[in-house]
């Protein structure tokens, strides 16, 4: 029997909070993480609003040397694994550095640092380019730099699928740990396109809500839904063997009992319609939890708030539970953070953690008015109090990516 894989850290920065505890009282009260863009001039764009991380200063994170040399979805990495790590109390000094993975997966990398150095091109002062640039544009970097930042030598990477990178990338880590190339691992994700090329091209895409801030938006699963509000941060959990988290004393938040993947093999951009990527996904990552569909009390589901995401997966949903789908609680937290793209999956995932030490819900705040084809129980504004022991977290992407991550209570 495989050996269980737990999760003793958490670390965060997103755009209602600096840190786990903070955003879970957030996410509990229901505020929203929406408001005016303040990053870049939008007014010749359709999308003003964003889910922008507030009150951000590197500096208290990192020397004002250091932080320059870092684009801005580098910066949340850093402090989202500095947070994760603190809490965990993983050493690399205590432990063997070559046995702890580094996998801080993204969707776009370092898009910011891309659009001033073309910037200069355009100008005509290439000469004036960062000479940082390409570490701070690489996907890599924000993996590479947390094993630099802390001294670990294990395989590091970054996973690039879309908006399931970040449950892909702590999944990619799961898979190590499993087989036993590695002892322990930093896993998550990090992003920050908030930019006028990021929001001007998923705008055009049609992905974007245009609605203003007293629309009450993002509108998951509701019927007058009509797109995403684009957010930015980072997500990081510590994974470890259950023999070595046990054998340091190291307090054990929960157990990450599956995962899985698969493809639509349908759309570049569009999800299968009858949602059999991200069924394929959730029933495999319940295989390999060895967890029946009568012990999932809660999913945290993709939900973005486009047309079609919201009603495939709720499509996908019914046909791995079948009618018992009816029964099982559904959220969407993207109601209130935006949609982080990569980043978002390693979030919900420490959401889902903390719904199952807490046995509290999290709601899907700006729900108005129910779809008659999205007609599940999307725990409706408010968040709900009640046992629970698993967990399932969905992400999908452009691509026709779907990867799930199944949670379990540990004991």
């Amino acid at each position: 029997m495989p050996e269980r894989i737990v999760i003793t850290g958490m670390g965060t920065i997103n755009p209602l909070a600096h840190n786990v505890e903070d955003t879970w009282s957030k996410v509990l009260a229901g505020e929203s993480g929406v408001a005016p863009l303040t990053l870049f001039d939008s007014s010749d764009l359709l999308v003003h609003v964003a889910c922008e991380v507030k009150e951000f200063e590197p500096t208290n994170y990192l020397s004002p040397k250091e932080a320059r040399r870092r684009d801005r979805y580098q910066l949340f990495s850093t402090v989202a694994v500095q947070e994760a790590l603190y809490s965990s109390g993983l050493e690399a000094d205590k432990l063997d550095p070559t046995r702890v993975g580094t996998v801080i997966s993204t969707a776009i990398g370092g898009i910011n640092s891309i659009y001033a150095t073309f910037e200069h091109v355009y100008k005509g002062t290439a000469r004036r380019i960062n000479p940082f640039f390409v570490p701070m544009f690489m996907p890599n970097g924000a993996a590479g730099l947390a094993a630099i930042d802390h001294g670990f030598q294990g395989p590091t990477m970054s996973i690039a699928s879309a908006c399931a990178s970040g449950s892909d990338g702590i999944g990619m880590a799961w898979l190590m740990l499993r087989s036993g190339v590695i002892d322990a691992a930093i896993a998550g994700a990090s992003e920050a396109t908030i930019s006028k090329v990021g929001v001007g091209a998923f705008d055009r895409v049609g992905a974007m809500t245009r609605k203003g801030i007293d629309n009450f938006i993002p509108q998951p699963f509701d019927r007058d839904r009509d797109g995403l509000v684009m957010g930015e941060g980072a997500a990081v959990v510590i994974l470890e063997r259950e023999y070595a988290a046990r054998a340091r004393g190291a307090e054990i938040y929960a157990e990450l009992a599956g995962y899985a993947a698969a493809a639509d093999a349908y759309h570049i951009t569009a999800p299968a319609k009858d949602g059999a990527g991200a069924a394929s996904a959730m029933r495999g990552a319940l295989a390999q939890a060895a967890v029946p569909l009568d012990q999932v009390g809660y999913i945290n589901a993709h939900g973005t708030g486009t047309v079609l995401n919201d009603l495939v997966e709720t499509r996908a949903i019914k046909s791995v539970f079948g009618d018992r789908a009816y029964q099982v609680p559904v959220s969407s937290t993207k109601s209130m953070t935006g949609h982080m793209m990569g980043a978002t999956g390693a979030l919900e995932a420490i959401l889902c953690v903390h719904a199952i030490r807490e046995n509290i819900l999290p709601p899907t705040i700006n729900y108005q008015t129910p779809d008659p084809e999205c007609d599940l129980d999307y725990i409706p504004n408010q968040p709900r109090e009640m046992p629970l022991k698993v967990a399932m977290s969905n992400a999908l992407g452009f691509g026709g990516h779907n990867s799930v991550l199944v949670i379990r209570e540990y004991n």
